[in-house]
């Protein structure tokens, strides 16, 4: 081959060698951009936290503020409806006196079930309809000095000024 040929031989294929390089980087890059926008998926649907999630972890909340005797954070848990029923130091003498002395008890467990969405529910007959509210099922667990009992109670969450706020149903 004549150094001619070899020349325009090199120059074909360093031509051939930077397209190739081009698609190569361009197949790279679709797959990093593919693989963001998968973990940005992901990061924001752990990060958005559904409705009856939100429901729930207060919920949550409230229990763990009830075990641990910290019947003041629980309260302010309460809609403004619960709180005009118990007066703040009342419900906190009311809570520790009877289900901790009267009990015998330091502490419970609890269980949460699935919290069941309802269009339109009511505290009272004689309340106002509340919408968007969460109903579960709250089994508190003792064991005290009258024994292992379980106490079930359902209870209602509803949304007030963004926040998820506890409420039990004083229907008859």
């Amino acid at each position: 081959m004549k150094s001619n040929e070899l020349l325009k031989l090199y120059e074909l294929l360093r031509i051939k060698g930077i397209a190739m390089a081009k698609r190569s980087a361009l197949f790279k890059g679709l797959i990093i951009g593919i693989l963001l926008a998968a973990v940005i998926f992901i990061v924001f649907q752990f990060v958005r936290v559904s409705p009856d999630k939100q429901a729930g972890a207060v919920v949550d909340e409230f229990y763990r503020y009830e075990q641990q005797g910290d019947f003041a954070k629980s309260w302010a848990l309460f809609h403004s409806a619960m709180k005009e029923k118990f007066p703040k130091g009342g419900y906190i003498q009311d809570r520790a006196h009877v289900f901790m002395s009267h009990f015998g008890v330091e502490t419970f467990t609890y269980t949460a079930d699935k919290p069941e969405k309802l269009e339109k529910w009511k505290m009272a007959k004689t309340g106002p309809a509340l919408e968007n509210v969460y109903k579960i099922l709250v089994t508190q667990t003792y064991k005290g000095k009258y024994g292992n009992f379980d106490l079930k109670q359902e209870v209602f969450v509803v949304k007030e000024k963004d926040e998820w706020r506890i409420m039990w149903d004083y229907n008859q």
